[in-house]
């Protein structure tokens, strides 16, 4: 495909589709009145020669003088004329300008030429040459055009970017925008249904045992109750607070609220109240008869149950070190409970003697969200990386990967695909949610919504779920093969 470069003439006039600025190639005016060609001012006119103006303040001294560049109009627009083009962003015979935003040298545990081996073999690479992640600048500075192709031949553009156009049922280009006319991207899934009916952000998704439904908690002040089958709200249940947190084990629902943490048991019925935070609770964790609550004042409560006829919680400890609120909990790695919170720092408690045990130093800012798979632990913070975490021979952890996105993460969420490939889930605050196949970060596709996606929970069966920031709730499945 060949190249060119759409420049300015050196008196500020610009040149025209046919290398003219009047009616031909060298030639004069055919129209006495110079009236100018409305079609050259908008970059579509075909005629040559035509029989009116194509400058504005044309002279005979540069009437006779062809120019050598054509002439481009300043816009944006996929398409400017039917002749040139710009460029297709992810065209590989166009050098981009791009902003290096991360350096590897930040990257613990990991050489430079180890992730230069990394990223040559992923797709994420911007080019062979670039061992950083960067972005694009906008595409305003960009200057490179493409000769035009007959449209059955243009290359179609995977632009990370949902049409808001085609979102408003408004776009006229079809096929031919470069913007995507899906909610996704990627193989082997599909979106598979919308549940709408909060009005606010959903913060915590949850599929109680035994339940045929889904329960999702809002900052509209309501838990919802999804039949699985019909995709149909079934309950709505008004608590008068903001919910910022669901967890569930066995048949027993547990939402946190401000200074509350709410149970219910979704086969009986029962509903129980556990008093003791301060503030709200934005994490909820529960394993083995354990129900740990982080709160927004930086401690963490734990509470022993029983799963008897009469359900029993008693206060069992208050875990205190966070000097700010906590984002996110998980228990790993045998009896080890893991704390993220808004001072940047990763905590581990041994929840057997409820002590610290260790700070995990390495996000520059708040750690939205924790994830153990394995033997690994997978730290996301609004710094922008991921951090995979692993213990050392004397018992400690260490960095031993990061991975750079250009947004603040959110929250992670892991399943294996249909193939049995380790897929992880990586929710980003441009509104999209990035798969990625571990080890290395393979892109496997990407999900979009209107506002930041706030929670991910896994299915059984292939499902995934999304909750965004405008109450929406939307299933996904993997599709066997």
């Amino acid at each position: 495909m060949e190249i060119k470069t759409a420049r300015r003439g050196p008196q500020g006039k610009e040149s025209s589709v046919f290398d003219r600025l009047g009616a031909g190639r060298g030639g004069h005016l055919n129209n006495s009145s110079n009236k100018i060609c409305k079609f050259w001012l908008s970059g579509r006119c075909l005629k040559n020669p035509c029989m009116f103006a194509h400058s504005e303040t044309p002279d005979v001294a540069t009437i006779h003088r062809p120019r050598q560049t054509p002439y481009y109009p300043h816009s944006s627009n996929a398409l400017v004329s039917n002749t040139w083009r710009r460029a297709p962003r992810n065209s590989q015979n166009v050098q981009e300008k791009v902003v290096n935003h991360k350096s590897s040298e930040n990257v613990p545990g990991k050489s430079e030429s180890d992730l230069d081996d990394i990223k040559k073999k992923s797709p994420e690479s911007v080019s062979e040459s670039s061992s950083e992640c960067s972005v694009v600048e906008n595409d305003s500075n960009l200057e490179n055009v493409v000769e035009e192709k007959p449209l059955e031949h243009v290359p179609k553009k995977t632009a990370e970017r949902v049409c808001e156009f085609w979102v408003q049922g408004t776009c006229v280009y079809g096929d031919q925008c470069p913007y995507l006319h899906s909610w996704f991207r990627g193989d082997k899934f599909k979106r598979l249904a919308e549940l709408q009916g909060h009005n606010k952000a959903v913060n915590g998704i949850a599929l109680p045992l035994r339940c045929n439904k889904l329960c999702s908690g809002s900052s509209d002040g309501t838990i919802r109750l999804w039949d699985c089958h019909t995709g149909q709200c079934a309950n709505v249940i008004n608590l008068g607070g903001e919910v910022g947190s669901v967890c569930s084990e066995g048949p027993w629902l547990f939402v946190g609220m401000p200074n509350v943490v709410k149970v219910w048991n979704t086969e009986s019925g029962a509903e129980y109240s556990l008093n003791g935070p301060v503030g709200q609770v934005n994490a909820l964790e529960s394993v083995c008869n354990l129900l740990f609550a982080g709160v927004e004042d930086g401690v963490i409560l734990a509470w022993k149950g029983t799963y008897e006829t009469n359900l029993t919680f008693q206060l069992a400890a208050t875990l205190k070190g966070h000097t700010h609120g906590i984002t996110s909990l998980v228990v790993g790695g045998g009896n080890r409970l893991c704390s993220g919170s808004k001072d940047h720092t990763i905590r581990v408690w041994d929840h057997e003697n409820w002590q610290c045990i260790m700070t995990l130093n390495g996000h520059d800012d708040v750690v939205k969200s924790l994830m153990c798979w394995d033997k690994y632990l997978f730290s996301g913070s609004l710094d922008c990386t991921i951090k995979v975490w692993a213990s050392t021979d004397d018992g400690s952890w260490e960095v031993i990967y990061t991975h750079s996105e250009e947004q603040g993460i959110i929250a992670l969420a892991g399943m294996t695909d249909p193939d049995v490939k380790p897929i992880l889930y990586c929710s980003c605050s441009d509104k999209s949610v990035h798969l990625y196949e571990l080890p290395i970060f393979t892109d496997r596709g990407r999900l979009f919504a209107k506002q930041e996606v706030q929670t991910l929970q896994i299915g059984p069966g292939g499902l995934f779920f999304t909750g965004d920031q405008t109450g929406l709730l939307t299933v996904y499945t993997w599709l066997a093969d």
